[in-house]
Protein backbone atom coordinates (compact mmCIF):
# COMPACT_ATOMS: atom_id res chain seq x y z
CA UNK A 1 0.00 0.00 0.00
CA UNK A 2 1.30 3.46 -0.92
CA UNK A 3 1.66 5.58 2.20
CA UNK A 4 1.82 8.78 0.14
CA UNK A 5 -1.15 10.56 -1.41
CA UNK A 6 -0.87 13.51 -3.81
CA UNK A 7 -3.06 16.50 -2.95
CA UNK A 8 -4.09 18.85 -5.74
CA UNK A 9 -6.62 21.68 -5.23
CA UNK A 10 -9.47 21.83 -7.77
CA UNK A 11 -8.39 23.72 -10.88
CA UNK A 12 -4.72 23.65 -9.88
CA UNK A 13 -1.96 22.98 -12.36
CA UNK A 14 1.77 22.71 -11.77
CA UNK A 15 4.56 24.01 -13.94
CA UNK A 16 6.80 21.03 -13.26
CA UNK A 17 7.02 17.40 -12.21
CA UNK A 18 5.76 17.77 -8.63
CA UNK A 19 2.56 17.63 -6.58
CA UNK A 20 1.16 20.76 -4.88
CA UNK A 21 0.91 18.66 -1.73
CA UNK A 22 1.74 15.17 -0.52
CA UNK A 23 0.20 13.53 2.50
CA UNK A 24 2.53 11.05 4.17
CA UNK A 25 1.21 9.51 7.35
CA UNK A 26 0.11 12.23 9.76
CA UNK A 27 1.72 15.06 7.78
CA UNK A 28 0.94 17.08 4.69
CA UNK A 29 3.89 18.59 2.84
CA UNK A 30 2.90 21.62 0.74
CA UNK A 31 5.21 22.46 -2.15
CA UNK A 32 6.58 25.98 -2.46
CA UNK A 33 3.74 28.32 -3.42
CA UNK A 34 4.13 31.58 -5.32
CA UNK A 35 2.01 34.27 -6.94
CA UNK A 36 1.13 33.34 -10.53
CA UNK A 37 0.17 35.17 -13.69
CA UNK A 38 -0.72 38.84 -13.41
CA UNK A 39 -0.16 38.85 -9.64
CA UNK A 40 3.45 37.85 -10.24
CA UNK A 41 4.09 40.41 -12.95
CA UNK A 42 2.52 43.44 -11.31
CA UNK A 43 2.65 43.05 -7.53
CA UNK A 44 5.01 43.79 -4.68
CA UNK A 45 6.12 41.65 -1.79
CA UNK A 46 2.93 42.19 0.26
CA UNK A 47 0.66 41.02 -2.55
CA UNK A 48 2.92 38.11 -3.46
CA UNK A 49 3.10 37.01 0.20
CA UNK A 50 -0.69 37.05 0.46
CA UNK A 51 -1.11 35.16 -2.83
CA UNK A 52 1.48 32.53 -1.83
CA UNK A 53 -0.28 32.00 1.52
CA UNK A 54 -3.68 31.79 -0.20
CA UNK A 55 -2.23 29.08 -2.44
CA UNK A 56 -0.90 27.25 0.64
CA UNK A 57 -4.39 27.55 2.12
CA UNK A 58 -5.91 26.06 -1.07
CA UNK A 59 -3.68 22.98 -0.88
CA UNK A 60 -4.46 22.56 2.82
CA UNK A 61 -8.18 22.90 2.13
CA UNK A 62 -8.02 20.20 -0.56
CA UNK A 63 -6.71 17.90 2.18
CA UNK A 64 -9.39 18.97 4.68
CA UNK A 65 -6.96 21.11 6.70
CA UNK A 66 -6.55 24.81 7.56
CA UNK A 67 -3.66 27.15 8.26
CA UNK A 68 -4.16 26.31 11.96
CA UNK A 69 -2.80 22.82 11.16
CA UNK A 70 0.53 24.18 9.84
CA UNK A 71 3.45 23.33 12.12
CA UNK A 72 6.38 24.59 9.99
CA UNK A 73 6.95 26.90 7.05
CA UNK A 74 9.95 27.84 5.01
CA UNK A 75 9.84 31.23 3.33
CA UNK A 76 12.14 32.35 0.56
CA UNK A 77 12.58 36.07 -0.08
CA UNK A 78 14.33 37.61 -3.06
CA UNK A 79 15.62 40.56 -1.02
CA UNK A 80 16.28 41.28 2.64
CA UNK A 81 14.80 44.76 2.23
CA UNK A 82 11.39 43.09 1.83
CA UNK A 83 11.53 41.22 5.16
CA UNK A 84 9.49 43.70 7.26
CA UNK A 85 6.73 43.96 4.62
CA UNK A 86 6.67 40.18 4.20
CA UNK A 87 6.50 39.67 7.96
CA UNK A 88 3.58 42.08 8.42
CA UNK A 89 1.44 40.16 5.90
CA UNK A 90 2.59 36.71 7.05
CA UNK A 91 1.61 37.47 10.66
CA UNK A 92 -2.02 38.06 9.63
CA UNK A 93 -2.41 34.50 8.32
CA UNK A 94 -1.39 32.55 11.42
CA UNK A 95 -2.85 32.59 14.92
CA UNK A 96 -0.88 31.90 18.09
CA UNK A 97 0.78 29.51 18.45
CA UNK A 98 2.27 30.31 15.07
CA UNK A 99 4.13 27.61 13.16
CA UNK A 100 7.89 27.28 13.37
CA UNK A 101 9.49 29.12 10.45
CA UNK A 102 12.71 29.40 8.54
CA UNK A 103 13.23 32.43 6.30
CA UNK A 104 15.90 32.29 3.63
CA UNK A 105 17.17 34.94 1.26
CA UNK A 106 17.16 33.41 -2.19
CA UNK A 107 17.64 34.70 -5.68
CA UNK A 108 14.11 33.84 -6.74
CA UNK A 109 13.99 36.44 -9.49
CA UNK A 110 16.86 34.67 -11.23
CA UNK A 111 14.54 31.64 -11.60
CA UNK A 112 11.36 33.53 -12.45
CA UNK A 113 11.58 37.25 -13.28
CA UNK A 114 9.56 39.31 -10.80
CA UNK A 115 9.26 36.55 -8.19
CA UNK A 116 9.79 37.95 -4.69
CA UNK A 117 8.31 35.29 -2.34
CA UNK A 118 7.91 31.52 -2.18
CA UNK A 119 6.46 29.68 0.83
CA UNK A 120 6.24 25.97 1.59
CA UNK A 121 4.58 24.36 4.60
CA UNK A 122 4.23 21.22 6.68
CA UNK A 123 0.88 20.54 8.35
CA UNK A 124 -0.05 17.98 10.97
CA UNK A 125 -3.06 15.87 9.99
CA UNK A 126 -3.22 13.62 13.03
CA UNK A 127 -5.68 15.65 15.05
Amino acid sequence: MNARVAITPPGSTTAGPYSPGVRAGDYLFVSGQIAYGEALRTSGVEEQTARALENVRDVLSAAGLTLADVVKTTSYLDGEADFAKFNSVYATYFEVPRPARTTVRSQLSSLIPGLLVEIDAIAYCGG
